[in-house]
């Protein structure tokens, strides 16, 4: 994957607990900020989340940060 070659994909935990990708159960993945500003017209929102992507499948797990 072009946008990850300069690091290998690490470990997460969410709450103490080990992540698994909700698509394949790999246990590997890159770390990377996004911005939600303009993505949602919501209060909620923060500026940024945190995403794990999957290191197997690419899928990308959304993390906001806590409140």
């Amino acid at each position: 994957m072009g946008l990850f070659s300069k690091d290998e994909p690490e470990p997460a935990t969410v709450n103490q607990k080990p992540l698994t990708c909700q698509v394949c159960s790999n246990g590997l993945f890159w770390q990377r900020e996004a911005s939600l500003h303009g993505l949602f017209n919501l209060k909620w929102t923060a500026p940024t989340c945190t995403c794990l992507v999957c290191s197997t499948c690419g899928y990308v797990h959304w993390f906001l940060p806590e409140i």
